[in-house]
């Protein structure tokens, strides 16, 4: 007997083979966090199972035949640097599927986190085959991605340069003392430049897997993906998890920044930061360039949001009032900004924050 989805493949003249398959590799190294590979197995599995047309949430975009027409399947291996199976950062061991050399093209290439952090990325000549490899795929056209402390392993293969990205808020000098010529974007919870993605901090894999499905796949499959596996499917900026003032504890000349802006009566211009810090325009943006990654126009800009949501924390916090003691005198002018930054509007920044607290 036919199961109910072949029947309805069948009803629409075509096999269930006639899915688009996009291919995966979720390459594993020593010491991975264990839920990362592993996770990333089932949430592609739960992206295959969410887009049958008989799934629970195929009803939600239309007919069967609308969903066959946008779901593809995606097909998972698991492998290793040198095909045996993995010591994950617990102790356990972790088998795979492969040895990375003996796979050929493939659309997209997921590296998950490691428990110990950058100190367990093998470096450049100890990656040796492997990193060529990763470049190779990439020149081929495969998407290449790491998350959290994977994204080291996309440095040491050299597809980091000139290109913008992201790691986990502790781990983001470090990133920028090994690469120095990745243009390393602190706070960003997912970045993607020119088919080589990074995610933040090591649950990240969540955001990595589903920013993939819905690249390969389209938005439509994502979100019924998302809903399958009842998961959030935008992400949210690591601004809103890291400790405040973590960044600007790292120099003083941060701290003094800091300090400045937040006492300015009024919205600081880049030259009344560099006047107020006794420095030239110059230099200031040379070392918080250096120190961030920031010009000082953007650095002013994120001290006043951090500002904004320390404000918005309070109960019954005006967002009118917030953007006030922030420096902006038009207030659809701080919801667009706080909204880009945070990646939710104040209002639902309150909400966000009082059901934590609750």
């Amino acid at each position: 007997m036919q199961s109910p989805d072949a029947q309805i493949y069948a009803s629409l003249g075509e096999p269930s083979s006639a899915r688009p398959v996009k291919t995966v590799v979720i390459l594993g190294f020593e010491d991975c966090l264990p839920s990362g590979l592993v996770g990333l197995v089932d949430l592609f599995w739960m992206a295959n199972q969410a887009n049958l047309p008989s799934s629970p949430v195929a009803g939600r975009v239309g007919t069967a035949a609308a969903v066959h027409e946008q779901a593809v399947q995606f097909r998972v291996t698991t492998a290793s640097v040198n095909g045996q199976s993995l010591r994950d950062g617990m102790g356990r061991s972790i088998a795979v599927d492969a040895h990375v050399q003996d796979i050929g093209d493939c659309h997209a290439v997921l590296i998950p986190g490691l428990i110990r952090g950058a100190n367990s990325i093998p470096k450049a000549e100890e990656l040796g085959p492997v990193a060529a490899w990763l470049r190779q795929r990439h020149q081929h056209g495969s998407v290449v991605a790491g998350s959290c402390a994977g994204v080291f392993v996309l440095g040491e293969s050299g597809l980091l340069t000139q290109r913008r990205c992201t790691t986990t808020w502790w781990l983001h000098d470090e990133l920028k003392r090994r690469y120095p010529e990745a243009d390393a974007v602190w706070g960003s919870a997912l970045i993607e430049d020119d088919g080589v993605v990074s995610a933040g901090g090591p649950m990240s894999w969540i955001d990595m897997a589903l920013h993939m499905i819905r690249r390969l796949g389209g938005a439509n499959v994502a979100k019924r993906t998302a809903d399958f596996a009842v998961i959030d499917n935008p992400t949210l900026t690591q601004a809103m998890y890291a400790p405040k003032r973590f960044v600007n504890d790292v120099d003083s000349l941060l701290l003094n920044a800091e300090q400045a802006v937040r006492q300015a009566p009024v919205d600081m211009t880049a030259t009344q930061l560099a006047r107020s810090l006794a420095l030239s325009e110059r230099t200031l943006h040379r070392r918080l360039k250096a120190l961030t990654g920031e010009a000082p126009k953007t650095f002013i800009t994120r001290t006043r949001l951090e500002m904004a949501k320390t404000l918005l924390d309070a109960p019954r916090a005006s967002v009118k009032r917030t953007a006030q003691l922030c420096g902006y005198h038009d207030e659809s002018s701080f919801r667009r900004a706080f909204t880009k930054f945070a990646g939710m509007s104040p209002s639902a920044y309150r909400h966000w924050v009082a059901a934590r607290q609750a």
